[in-house]
Formats: C-alpha cells, sequence, structure tokens
C-alpha cells in the first residue's frame, strides 16, 4: 500500500462514525481503564482479504491495541475459524469496532467471490480482470482482494491505461482510426492501446488502426466467435458485459483472451463475520 494511504481512508472513515463528539455509548459506559479481549470469526466459508487495513484500523484509534492474526491474506478458511485475537483498551476495540468489519467483511468477499470465479475457468488460458467499477476511496483494497481471490487487474485507474469506450468514440463523430492514432501519438507507443466495439465492423477498423487489444461490448456467443476467427491472435480480445460466472467456460472454449468483470468489485456480497469483546484478565495485557 502507498505510504500514508490507508491513513486518510481511515481518517475519513473516523469523521463519519465517530465525528466531533466521539463515540457516546461507550464513553459514557466505559471506564477509561478498562482492557478488553476478543476474537474475530468467520461464520461462513471464505476467502479472506484485508489484514492489513484490519490492524490499523483499531491502530488508528489507539496504538496500544494488539492484534494477533491467525489468517493471511488469500487464504481460504472454514466456517468458525478464527481469523484473529485482539486485546487492548475497551474503549478503543469498541470504537473501531464497525469501522474493521466493514471494510474487512467488504474485502473478504471480494476475495471469496474472485476465488469462486477463478476455480470456474481451471484448466483454461482464459484471463478474468476485475474493472474501475469500485466504490470511491476503496480501488485499491477492492483490487487487492480479486488478487488475494487468485485473478487479475484492469487498468488501476484513469492514468495507467488506455481504454478507448463508445463515449470517446462520440466525442470524435465515431472514428476508431481517429480516436486510436491520437492515443498513439499522445502515449508516444508507451501503453497498450485498448478500445470498445460493439460489432464484427468495429473490430475490423480497430484491428486496421493498430489497437492493441479490443474490447467485445455485450456481444453474444456466437458473434463473439466470428470475433475471434477474425481477430486470428493478432489482436487480444477481451469481452465484458454482464458476464455471469456460468458462462465463463464457455467463453473460454470460445477462444478469448481476457474477460473483464465488474461484478468482482460492485456485486461481490460481504461476508459474514463476528467480533465479539469481554473484559481481559486482570493484569494481562499482553497477547
Amino acid at each position: 500500500m502507498p505510504h500514508g494511504f490507508l491513513e486518510r481512508l481511515l481518517q475519513l472513515a473516523y469523521e463519519e462514525d465517530v465525528g466531533a463528539a466521539g463515540d457516546i455509548t461507550t464513553m459514557a459506559l466505559v471506564p477509561e481503564h478498562v482492557w478488553g479481549e476478543g476474537e474475530l470469526l468467520a461464520k461462513e466459508a471464505l476467502v479472506f482479504s484485508g489484514a492489513e487495513v484490519f490492524c490499523k484500523a483499531f491502530m488508528h484509534i489507539d496504538e496500544r491495541v494488539q492484534i494477533n492474526m491467525l489468517a493471511v491474506d488469500g487464504q481460504a478458511c472454514e466456517k468458525g475459524t478464527c481469523l484473529a485475537r485482539l486485546k487492548g483498551p475497551m474503549r478503543a476495540l469498541l470504537v473501531a469496532e464497525r469501522t474493521a468489519l466493514n471494510l474487512v467483511q467488504r474485502t473478504s468477499g471480494m476475495a471469496t467471490f474472485a476465488s469462486r470465479v477463478r476455480k470456474a475457468i481451471e484448466g483454461t488460458q482464459l484471463r478474468v480482470v476485475d474493472t474501475r467499477k469500485t466504490s470511491p476511496g476503496l480501488r485499491m483494497l477492492s483490487k487487492q482482494a480479486v488478487r488475494h481471490g487468485g485473478l487479475h487487474n484492469h487498468r488501476f485507474g484513469l492514468f495507467d491505461g488506455v481504454l478507448i469506450k463508445d463515449n470517446h468514440l462520440a466525442a470524435l463523430n465515431g472514428s476508431i482510426q481517429e480516436a486510436v492514432l491520437r492515443a498513439k501519438q499522445a502515449t508516444h507507443g508507451l501503453l497498450k492501446i485498448e478500445i470498445e466495439v460493439s460489432n464484427l465492423e468495429g473490430l475490423k477498423e480497430a484491428m486496421a488502426a493498430g489497437a492493441d487489444v479490443v474490447m467485445l461490448d455485450n456481444m453474444g456467443d456466437e458473434e463473439i466467435a466470428k470475433a475471434v476467427a477474425v481477430a486470428a491472435g493478432r489482436v487480444l480480445l477481451e469481452v465484458s458485459g454482464k458476464v455471469e460466472v456460468e458462462r465463463l467456460s464457455k467463453l473460454a472454449a470460445l477462444g478469448v483472451d481476457w474477460v473483464s468483470m465488474g461484478a468482482l468489485t460492485h456485486s461481490a456480497r460481504a461476508v459474514d463475520m463476528s467480533l465479539n469483546f469481554r473484559p481481559a484478565a486482570m493484569g494481562q495485557k499482553a497477547l
């Protein structure tokens, strides 16, 4: 993670949750000197992701919190697995609890879904990648979770890859040739040029213009098969648009190179975890 990224993310998270007044309930009920301990448990089978942000969510509130992570990123865990043990000032544990869970349940949910997709394409050459369809501010954690689930990342943002979409073409009166030419000139040949097309004519134009990757957007299997024949390995073909897990084996058999799935990050269900605390044994503050 880039230096300071998680700290900025957590600062925003606590600004909206704790605010200027603090955790009113915890401050009213829990004496400052009380220490607590507890466990993070998996309440369903999952692939874990988010160890670093989970730990920092607590230490951001109080550096005295001690965490023993028992699960590592990318680990498949059965229901009932103890993922981490915690000990520290009870106030800090209670303040950080929801923020830490919100983050790790979502990242582990993405990793779990990505693992399911990976298993669906085992034994094939198909490469499944994510998209920019992530919650603002959570892209780095989301794309990391996809990797923890065994899949791959597409470009991170607008700054590190060229992807010419239909709305870009609309700004150039639909000229694929002009769009690819401008992109090549602007990047001085240092980046691959990808362009989205919706039919075979668009694919042929993109190939003639010198595109490196062509995204076949919302095409049916029959048309994709024709596109693979037209491309004949001269450009990478990426399929995008409402791809379900059940369709992946068919797309692999058709011979496309990549499939991009926005669902990996925007539709993955948060997994179920529990985080339960109790007063720590007197005089035992170390794990």
